[in-house]
């Protein structure tokens, strides 16, 4: 009896468990990120801790008194999608695009690692498709335009355009003077086409001791910030998980105190992440 009563338990634990992850799939992503791994796919690595330690040895040491602690290589998340959309009424095109999950951005190209600026701050304030093509006309005026400009470009009704500006202002992407506008981003990067210029070769890894940064945006979230962006034509057809290490580097100064710096080991340059992850 007291089996039986225990099996009962367990496989209402295990359904309920299934509907969770069945209903929620955030839920589910975060758990298979949390189970031992023994194989992932990254970009290849170039430069060693070692090798970014000497050639910029002048730039972190700042004196005798300084000094290295030791390294640790990281795998920070990165989304590889394989992609179509229309470039004319009578053409399609298809590319990859390599999306960064930690900060949110597009990598226009892997030598240089460039990247698009304001995407992510888009992705964390829920921009609607409508929204973003107000974001759009800004971007192709140099960042800043006239609220005339967008009511010729979107023949759109005054109220409606006041409803789209206002939401704009509240999620802190758009700065209204009088009517004029302008993104409220620091260089911002948002004229782009839908590809990732892909000079590099992606490689599978495997050891159990991989550190892997959690992610902080879904495919959900990039695939509906990615429409928005590119048009109803957008689509994407294959998705694919792809990490990019990059090693922290530790200094400690003469007080005690410790500096890390984090570094591309792709192309060894140093990179600055606002949420870097653990």
């Amino acid at each position: 009896m007291k089996l039986f009563f225990f099996l009962s338990i367990l496989g209402s634990l295990g359904y309920g468990a299934f509907w969770t992850l069945e209903k929620r799939p955030d839920l589910k992503v975060n758990l298979m990120e949390m189970l031992p791994s023994s194989e992932l796919t990254t970009l290849e690595i170039r430069y060693t801790p070692r090798q970014i330690m000497e050639s910029h040895r002048e730039e972190l040491l700042k004196s005798g008194r300084h000094k290295y602690l030791e390294t640790e290589t990281k795998f920070y998340p990165y989304l590889l999608l394989e992609v179509k959309y229309s470039v004319s009424p009578k053409k399609t095109e298809e590319s990859l695009i390599l999306w960064d999950l930690s900060d949110g951005e597009m990598v226009l190209n892997t030598k240089g690692w460039e990247k698009t600026h304001g995407f992510g701050d888009c992705i964390a304030a829920r921009t609607t498709r409508k929204e973003f093509t107000i974001l759009r006309i800004l971007a192709k005026k140099g960042g800043a335009c006239e609220r005339e400009d967008i009511l010729r470009a979107l023949h759109m009704e005054n109220e409606t355009l006041n409803a789209l500006i206002e939401g704009l202002k509240r999620k802190q992407l758009l700065v209204a003077s009088g009517n004029r506008y302008r993104l409220h981003l620091q260089n911002p990067n948002l004229k782009v086409t839908p590809i990732t210029e892909m000079h590099e070769r992606l490689v599978t890894k495997t050891g159990k001791n991989t550190t892997k940064v959690s992610k902080r945006f879904s495919l959900s979230q990039v695939e509906r910030l990615a429409k928005a962006a590119f048009g109803d034509e957008f689509a994407i057809r294959h998705t694919t998980d792809v990490y990019l290490p990059v090693h922290s580097i530790v200094v400690q100064n003469p007080d005690g105190s410790l500096h890390t710096s984090l570094w591309n080991a792709l192309n060894g340059k140093r990179i600055l992440y606002s949420h870097s992850g653990d």
